[in-house]
């Protein structure tokens, strides 16, 4: 969910520059930016505990 939102983000950027929003391009690109990095830092813990987690009855 995160990271559909991140990707939907960075197309919001990308369509921004392209049609020369600048501004609206760096907020929407900078968003991304944080979501996607807040993505990876869950997946790793969600990793780590997941291996040292409970095993499958």
């Amino acid at each position: 969910m995160m990271l559909g939102w991140a990707v939907t983000f960075l197309i919001i950027a990308l369509v921004a520059a392209v049609l020369g929003f600048g501004g609206i391009a760096a907020a929407s690109a900078g968003i991304a930016k944080v979501l996607f990095f807040l993505f990876l830092v869950m997946c790793i813990i969600f990793f780590i505990f997941g291996w040292r987690g409970r095993g499958v009855p």
